[in-house]
């Protein structure tokens, strides 16, 4: 297990130049783990690094080829979900999400947040999917990989076009976000609302700005994400907080004032997730961790590995998002507590399937009775 002062990094030359990656969370670009080689910027002594252009975003559309997503894992409180986009200009440092890009052989360093791919058939895959004659109502999680409402979101308008669809079909979503911009379709989540169609789900890692920017850099300011939560619960629309991930030594004592500044914005409940680092992620990780919070890393990665039997991470349903351990116990009975304190999660709320209908397709004409 490492200790304070055994952390284990790369070399240097890993890093790249800070006016490079302005703005962004990962730290380097290293080539993703399925790569016969690995790619890394390298000083050959000339200043040629100089030379190279910043990482900036580029968002590429894409025509999948299906959308609807499932899975089956005990850890989700759904097993189907859709991801407009793949990719995530937030630039969260700790995004479990990463390791994906590593798929269309990419780096989930600073490829992950700046080479972004836009579903923009997915409206029409998802209608589809919904008048399949076996298909049966569940709640769809919208956003559960990558954020449905990133920046890109604000002009492609393609979360709000699946968003329609749902509606049409009075189907169940629910959302998870760390953006503001979930207020501009305010309009479709209240007449879904009222029909106990939807609810939505903020992340709010930390209360300090600062911290809040390192951590996120191109995510909503915290207070940005209360006010999100105010409009909603104004609006009639169910709004959840959640604190996720709980990084030990870094984020962990804000818990009660997250949950409380939540509740007073108008949250009816909360959740939380612990850090979990998979793949790629423990290094990305660790190399934000040590240039931006350096005197904390030590303490950080032991508490984590004490939570994961000594490992970064543990995969096993049931541990991957609490932890094990004194540590991850005192965090569950200080949220619990926190809980009742500012009664959160006192009632159970369902979101309906009964009301599905399949509508008539444009131009379908009603058969002759």
């Amino acid at each position: 297990m490492n200790t304070d002062c055994d952390i284990d990094l790369e070399p240097d030359y890993r890093i790249v130049e800070h006016e490079r990656r302005r703005g962004r969370g990962a730290r380097s670009n290293v080539s993703g783990r399925y790569e016969v080689t690995k790619r890394e910027d390298f000083d050959d002594g000339w200043d040629t690094l100089a030379d190279l252009d910043v990482f900036r975003t580029t968002v590429q559309p894409e025509q999948a080829k299906s959308i609807v997503a499932t899975n089956d894992s005990p850890d989700l409180s759904f097993d189907q979900s859709i991801n407009p986009y793949r990719g995530c200009e937030h630039g969260c440092s700790y995004c479990y999400a990463r390791p994906s890009h590593a798929h269309m052989g990419l780096s989930p360093g600073l490829d992950f947040e700046t080479r972004i791919f836009a579903k923009v058939n997915a409206a029409e895959l998802l209608e589809d999917a919904l008048r399949r004659k076996r298909y049966v109502p569940k709640t769809i999680a919208l956003g559960a990989v990558t954020d449905a409402y990133q920046p890109a979101e604000k002009q492609l308008e393609i979360t709000r076009a699946a968003l329609s669809v749902m509606e049409h079909f009075n189907h169940p979503v629910g959302i998870v976000t760390k953006s503001a911009l979930v207020v501009r379709d305010i309009d479709i989540l209240a007449r879904m609302a009222e029909k106990q169609l939807v609810k939505v789900a903020l992340s709010v890692t930390s209360l300090d700005r600062q911290v809040a920017r390192k951590m996120e850099p191109r995510a909503a300011t915290p207070d940005r994400r209360l006010y999100a939560i105010e409009q909603l619960a104004k609006a009639g629309v169910p709004a959840t907080v959640m604190v996720a991930p709980i990084i030990p030594g870094l984020n962990d004592h804000e818990i009660e004032g997250i949950l409380k500044a939540a509740r007073e914005a108008g949250a009816e409940s909360a959740s939380y997730v612990m850090l979990r680092l998979p793949l790629e992620l423990k290094e990305l990780f660790r190399e934000w961790l040590m240039t931006e919070f350096p005197n904390r890393s030590g303490r950080v990665i032991k508490l984590l590995q004490g939570m994961h039997y000594g490992r970064d991470y543990n995969s096993e349903f049931g541990h991957r998002q609490r932890g094990a351990g004194p540590f991850a116990e005192m965090i569950g009975d200080r949220f619990r507590k926190a809980l009742r304190r500012h009664q959160l999660n006192q009632r159970e709320y369902k979101l309906r399937t009964d009301l599905f209908e399949v509508p008539s397709a444009q131009g379908e004409q009603l058969g002759l009775i």
